[in-house]
């Protein structure tokens, strides 16, 4: 192998261990079987939820992997066609990956990565069904705001009695 190949496959994997440390969650999804329109649904579906989707070499992302210390995984997950899904938080990778999987059904979570903990697939879907940070933010202000709503309405109704 030349120094340039091997300087290139290196560099690669520094990317995958820098963006293993800026994200908080990796979903490691087989994609094999998923045609071009699929696909370019799917990676516009991830951008418009910041969520980096990257194809990389099962060997460089096992190498980054064992750099890191990760070695919790099953290796046999490291084969086949293999896509990494780097999410800013816990549960927007995966929502993505399991709403497009209802309507492309190849599509397949192969593991995850989530704060630095190894989970299954069963997991990764579990945390598919999460609400995002902002809907929970907004169902909790719709919770406290409730009761001041429910007062105020009830002392327009009496006030407008009194009149």
């Amino acid at each position: 192998m030349s120094k340039t190949a091997l300087e290139a496959k290196r560099k690669i994997v520094e990317e995958i261990k820098s963006k293993f440390n800026d994200c908080k969650s990796m979903i490691f999804i087989n994609y094999n079987g998923i045609n071009v329109e699929q696909d370019t649904k799917f990676r516009k579906d991830f951008r418009e939820k910041d969520v980096e989707y990257k194809i990389y070499k099962n060997r460089l992302i096992k190498i980054a992997l064992d750099e890191l210390g990760i070695k919790d995984y099953d290796p046999t997950f490291l084969e086949g066609s293999t896509s990494v899904a780097f999410g800013k938080d816990e549960v927007s990778a995966a929502s993505v990956l399991f709403n497009t999987k209802k309507t492309v059904k190849n599509l397949e979570a192969k593991f995850g990565i989530i704060n630095g903990e190894v989970v299954d697939s069963a997991k990764v879907e579990a945390l598919s069904k999460i609400p995002t940070k902002e809907v929970l933010i907004a169902q909790l202000l719709c919770m406290l705001n409730a009761p001041v709503s429910h007062l105020a309405r009830t002392l327009d109704a009496i006030a407008k009695k009194g009149n």
